[in-house]
C-alpha cells in the first residue's frame, strides 16, 4: 500500500492513446520530499512501439501543407492557454519552482512556442539560381527528416519540451519526446491535449523513463535519424558516442559558467535588482543564470553590499506560496550538489556573504523535508575554483573584483563553457567591444533574458552543438536539397 494519498500514475502516450508500462520510477514533490507520483520506466520495448508509430503517421503529417499543421499546432497553443492554471499548479508541484514563475514564465512560453512556429513555419522560402550559358536553374527544396528523437530537461520542464516538439512538427516531422523522469507530469498533461487539438496519431508519441534506459534507446535507433537535446555537457558527450554509428544530427544545448561584467559606468540601481533575479530566478536552475559575477574595483564594496541586502529580500517558501521567490530545488541528490559547492569554497578561504550557512531559512511546517536553500552569495574566490569554472546549477553566485576591460574579458573567457553572457556599462562603444569578444552564444547588455525567439540561441564551447530559433531551428529539422533542371 502506497499510504492513504493516492499517488498519480503516468502513462506513456504511443500512437495517439495511453498504454500502461510493466515498471514504473517514483517522483517526489521536491516541496515536500514525499513520493507523488510514478513515471513509466520505459526502455528498448516503449521506444520501438514509438518508432513504429512514428514511421506510419511520418508519410501523412510530412504530406500535409505547412498552412494545415500551422492551424493544429494554434489550435494545440489555445488548449494550454484554456488549461494554464493547472498547468502551472503541476509544473510548481512537481519541479519546485514557485507557482508565480509557472504562471508568469514556463505555460504562457510552452503555449506560445506552439504559436511562434506555427507562424514561422509559413515564412521560409528558399533559393533559386539561373545559369544561363548552361540552360540550367538550380533550386533548393526543404523536406523533413523523419522521426526527430526530442530529449528535455528538469529546469524548465514543458517550456523547453514545447520548444523541440514546435519545430520539428511544424517541419513536417514526427517525434518521440521524452521529458526528464523527475518532471513528466506536465508533458503527460499535453497528451491529453493532442487529438483534440488534431494532431493525428503517431505524430507526437511521449515515452517517460530515465536516460541511461529510454533516453539511450532513442538515441542509439538507426530510424531516429535525428536527436534535439537540452541537458548536461557529460550526458551530451554519451550521445554523440551513441548516435557516432548512425551519423545523426545532432543540436545539443548544454550547460553554462555563465559571467556578468559590471563596469564603473553601470547603473546600480538596474543592475543589482536585475543581477539578483538572473543569479537566483528559479533556484537558479536555469542554463542562463549568472553564477560568476565581475565588477570593476572602484564600485566593488557598494555593489556587494547593496547586491547581498537585495539577496536577503528573495523569499525562500513553498512553491505554492505567491509571495515565495525562490521554491524547491529539484532533488535532495541536487540540492547536496549544489551545498557542497558552498562547503568547498568555504574550504579554499571564500566568504559566504548570505545564504547557506550565515542565515537561518525559516519554512512552512508541510515543507520541512524539502529542498530548499537560501540564495547564497560567495566572495574572495579565485578564478581556478571549482566554483568558478563549474556548473553549480542552484541559487548560488560568486562575485569577484577586476581593473582593466582586457583583464575582465580574458577571465570571463576562462571557463570551458560558452552560453550566455552580461554586460552592464553605460559607454556604448565598450557594449559592442566587450560582446564581441566574449566567448558567449548569446549576450544582453543593461539586462537579462529579453527573448527574440526569431533569432539564434544556443552556446559556443562545452556548453553545445548548433542553435536553435525561427531559421535554425527549421533548417535543423529539414534537409535541404538542390534540384537542377536543364531547358
Amino acid at each position: 500500500m502506497a499510504g492513504p494519498k493516492t499517488l498519480l500514475v503516468l502513462e506513456n502516450f504511443i500512437n495517439g492513446k495511453f498504454v500502461p508500462c510493466s515498471s514504473y520510477i517514483d517522483s517526489y514533490d521536491p516541496s515536500t520530499g514525499d513520493v507523488y507520483c510514478r513515471v513509466p520506466d520505459s526502455g528498448k520495448e516503449e521506444v520501438e512501439a514509438a518508432v513504429t508509430a512514428a514511421r506510419d503517421a511520418f508519410l501523412g503529417w510530412s504530406s500535409r501543407s505547412p498552412q494545415e499543421r500551422s492551424q493544429i499546432m494554434n489550435k494545440l497553443a489555445d488548449l494550454i492557454e484554456h488549461d494554464l492554471e493547472a498547468f502551472a499548479q503541476a509544473e510548481s508541484k512537481d519541479q519546485g519552482k514557485t507557482i508565480t514563475f509557472a504562471r508568469t514564465v514556463d505555460i504562457p512560453r510552452a503555449a506560445y512556442n506552439f504559436r511562434f512556429f506555427a507562424s514561422s513555419i509559413l515564412h521560409h522560402t528558399t533559393e533559386c539560381t539561373q545559369m544561363d550559358h548552361m540552360d540550367c536553374m538550380h533550386y533548393t527544396v526543404r523536406t523533413p527528416v523523419g522521426i526527430a528523437g526530442l530529449i528535455s530537461p528538469w529546469n524548465l520542464p514543458l517550456y523547453l519540451l514545447t520548444w523541440k516538439i514546435a519545430p520539428a512538427i511544424a517541419s513536417g516531422n514526427t517525434v518521440i519526446a521524452k521529458p526528464s523522469e523527475m518532471t513528466s507530469v506536465t508533458a503527460w498533461m499535453m497528451c491529453k491535449l493532442l487529438g483534440k487539438a488534431g494532431i493525428p496519431p503517431g505524430v507526437v508519441n511521449t515515452v517517460f523513463g530515465t536516460g541511461p534506459k529510454a533516453g539511450e534507446a532513442i538515441v542509439s535507433h538507426p530510424d531516429v535519424p535525428l536527436i534535439s537535446f537540452t541537458g548536461s555537457t557529460l550526458t551530451a558527450q554519451h550521445i554523440r558516442e551513441r548516435s557516432a554509428p548512425h551519423c545523426k544530427k545532432l543540436s545539443l544545448e548544454l550547460g553554462g559558467k555563465n559571467p556578468a561584467i559590471i563596469f564603473e559606468d553601470a547603473n546600480l540601481d538596474q543592475c543589482i535588482p536585475t543581477t539578483v533575479r538572473s543569479s537566483f530566478a528559479n533556484q537558479g536552475e536555469i542554463c542562463l543564470c549568472t553564477s560568476r559575477i565581475f565588477v570593476q574595483r572602484s564600485i566593488y564594496n557598494e555593489f556587494l553590499k547593496r547586491f547581498v541586502e537585495e539577496a536577503r529580500k528573495w523569499k525562500v517558501g513553498s512553491p505554492s506560496d505567491p509571495t515565495a521567490s525562490i521554491g524547491a530545488l529539484i532533488s535532495k541528490e541536487h540540492l547536496e550538489k549544489v551545498k557542497n559547492y558552498v562547503k568547498k569554497a568555504r574550504a579554499e578561504g571564500a566568504r559566504i556573504l548570505c545564504g547557506e550557512g550565515v542565515d537561518s531559512l525559516a519554512l512552512p511546517t508541510g515543507n520541512q523535508n524539502g529542498y530548499f536553500m537560501l540564495p547564497t552569495v560567495i566572495a574572495e574566490v579565485k578564478d581556478e575554483s571549482c566554483c568558478m569554472q563549474e556548473e553549480i546549477f542552484g541559487p548560488v553566485t560568486c562575485v569577484v573584483p577586476f581593473d582593466t576591460e582586457e583583464e575582465v574579458i580574458k577571465r570571463a573567457n576562462g571557463v570551458k563553457y560558452g552560453l550566455a553572457a552580461t554586460i552592464w556599462s553605460s559607454n556604448v562603444g565598450r557594449v559592442h567591444r566587450v560582446a564581441k569578444r566574449l566567448q558567449a552564444g548569446l549576450v544582453w547588455t543593461n539586462c537579462w533574458l529579453v527573448r527574440e525567439l526569431n533569432l539564434p540561441f544556443g552556446g559556443m564551447k562545452a556548453s553545445g552543438i548548433g542553435r536553435e530559433g525561427a531559421k535554425e531551428s527549421y533548417e535543423f529539422f529539414t534537409e535541404v536539397k538542390t534540384i537542377t533542371i536543364k531547358h
